[in-house]
């Protein structure tokens, strides 16, 4: 096997496996009896804590499941392959860390799904590239704007009792801009040449 084609496999497998889980507990939540909810965040409810680990796996609705892991399996392979030196640390912290501002800012309501690492990890893709100034880099970055530029439109509320967690997006966009700030100065770099 090839030194890029093992690269790929090895980038893909945690995105692969998280969201297998993410369909998992989807289809057991469906099953008669089974209620997943209170396995999200509901901010500033100290029995809720869990819900910073747990979120992610849960999702309100098919279309919510079908939307979060194709965006989460794009945005995490692109961060696993191309920033393979910090992907593991931006991953967990992203995970973590939008999940507790969530908990700090969210609304008095159920919060649920992975969209607070999707932002996350799509933010410091984004700005990694821009910080980095390296052209596949930026290329990357225009990508992301191509694919998610309307995610900036989601991170204030849209309407009174918007049924989306917009804070869970702005909890994941400041976490990613802020790895993004502090990761700047790791690999991928743009080459130094010498005449």
């Amino acid at each position: 096997m090839n030194f890029e084609l093992k690269r790929l496999y090895l980038a893909l497998f945690i995105p692969l496996l998280t969201s297998m889980l993410m369909i998992a507990v989807f289809v057991v939540g469906q099953l008669p009896g089974m209620d997943f909810h209170q396995a999200g965040i509901f901010p500033r409810l100290p029995e809720s804590l869990g819900g910073i680990v747990s979120v992610i796996f849960i999702h309100a609705s098919p279309e919510h499941l079908l939307n979060n892991v194709l965006s989460y399996l794009m945005i995490s392979g692109a961060l696993f392959y191309v920033y393979r030196y910090v992907a593991i640390r931006v991953f967990l912290i992203s995970w973590i860390c939008s999940g507790f501002i969530l908990w700090i800012i969210g609304r008095d309501s159920w919060h649920v799904g992975s969209s607070g690492l999707i932002y996350s990890l799509a933010f410091f893709v984004f700005f990694s590239g821009v910080f980095r100034w390296h052209a596949p880099l930026i290329a990357l970055s225009l990508l992301v704007t191509l694919i998610y530029g309307n995610m900036v439109w989601h991170l204030i509320p849209w309407k009174i009792d918007d049924p989306v967690s917009w804070e869970g997006h702005l909890a994941g966009g400041i976490t990613g801009f802020v790895l993004s700030v502090i990761y700047r100065n790791y690999p991928p770099q743009k080459p130094v040449y010498e005449d």
